[in-house]
């Protein structure tokens, strides 16, 4: 078998929607919530696919033979490992805000905490996390810093008092400063200062989070981000350092294969701020938008600038005759709508239906799409 059905994880993250994965994939809702799904290798949760002897994990796979399913390039920059994972991503509620490493720092703070068991537990590997996410329905999300003076007005707007100090620090430029001083508001005002500012009316975003996270001061930091609605089929990007937070809808998720993850609020789970500001990039972000690098009608693609990754769609009408697959090396295809044949020309295809994938290995070369549907396809840059 060149090209395998993949069946990837389900994970029941709190802020997961019954609905989305299960509508996608033609299911009655779920019991629970269903927040991503995961298909990739990573060692967590990997994806499995069929064998003669039965279902085996992805992971296992590849460490049978790296550079078979790999390829060279891939193997030599990365080792034995595939260094992306897609996710299908359903947010029913916010998430927390967070940021992620850059790839020096995850090597070094991991190696850190490995050598002195008295650290934070703050990682879980030595690899860095970027993300870029492609709305399937309507999506909300925050991410990256609007400038700050923008910010200083709309914290003015709310006339209270002691938020003077931040204010000072947004007027002066001092994003960093400002997100300190909010993430460490005494315990004991917290809950007293969101409820103020949900009280004052002018930031209906403030009044959904704080719904969601009551005396969180994540909510206040949610202020000082763009705040960035999604159509269908478009994209953002959040780099190394890039504070953000996904607050509802469906879309798919392509990142490099980590679980680095430091929180900045909106969560019950403990936020280390130094570590988080050590991390944070404290630049504005004039644009939260990843546009296409091309597009043709059938296959639109996206680059991002890290070598982990990259992803496009492809869009197949009645009238369409086979498309030869974008990407090369390892690739996780995803079905999105209707019926989509996946293949290298000669074996049996594997089908795709919505909410279903496969993977193909580096050796089974050039792939062709067929059919009538849409399909995202993962994999790695090679050039």
């Amino acid at each position: 078998m060149t090209v395998y059905p993949l069946t990837g994880v389900i994970r029941p993250y709190a802020w997961g929607s019954r609905t989305a994965i299960a509508t996608l994939q033609g299911r009655p809702p779920a019991e629970g919530p269903e927040a991503e799904l995961w298909l990739g290798a990573h060692p967590d949760d990997p994806s499995t696919v069929p064998t003669p002897d039965g279902q085996i994990e992805l992971t296992k796979l590849i460490a049978d033979d790296p550079r078979g399913q790999l390829g060279d390039a891939v193997t030599e920059a990365f080792g034995a490992r595939l260094p992306y994972l897609m996710k299908v991503l359903a947010a029913g509620a916010p998430l927390s805000l967070q940021a992620h490493p850059d790839a020096d720092y995850a090597r070094e703070a991991f190696a850190r905490q490995q050598a002195d068991p008295a650290l934070p537990k703050n990682y879980t590997d030595a690899h860095h996390k970027p993300e870029m996410l492609v709305a399937l329905t309507d999506f909300e999300a925050l991410c990256g810093f609007r400038h700050p003076s923008a910010a200083a007005d709309d914290l003015l707007a709310l006339r209270i008092t002691r938020l003077q100090p931040v204010i000072d620090a947004l007027r002066a430029g001092d994003l960093s400063a400002a997100v300190r001083l909010l993430l460490t508001w005494p315990a004991d005002d917290r809950a007293a200062l969101v409820d103020e500012v949900v009280a004052a009316g002018t930031s209906e975003l403030a009044v959904r989070l704080a719904g969601h996270y009551p005396g969180d001061p994540g909510v206040l930091v949610a202020l000082l981000l763009n705040l960035v609605r999604l159509a269908p089929g478009e994209a953002i990007w959040m780099p190394a350092g890039n504070l953000h937070a996904y607050l509802n809808g469906l879309g798919v998720e392509l990142m490099a294969a980590s679980d680095n993850v430091l929180r900045g609020g909106l969560t019950p789970k403990r936020v280390d701020v130094d570590e988080l500001l050590r991390v944070l990039r404290f630049e504005v972000l004039e644009d939260p938008l990843l546009h296409p690098a091309s597009s043709d009608g059938v296959v639109t693609s996206w680059r991002v600038p890290v070598p982990d990754f990259e992803m496009s769609r492809v869009a197949l009408s009645p009238s369409r005759p086979p498309v030869r697959l974008p990407g090369g090396g390892a690739r996780v295809i995803l079905g999105v709508a209707g019926e989509v044949q996946v293949g290298e020309g000669h074996g049996v295809p594997v089908t795709l239906l919505p909410g279903t994938a496969a993977y193909a290995p580096a050796s089974a070369g050039d792939l062709t799409a067929a059919g009538v549907g849409e399909i995202f396809v993962a994999s790695v840059p090679l050039s």
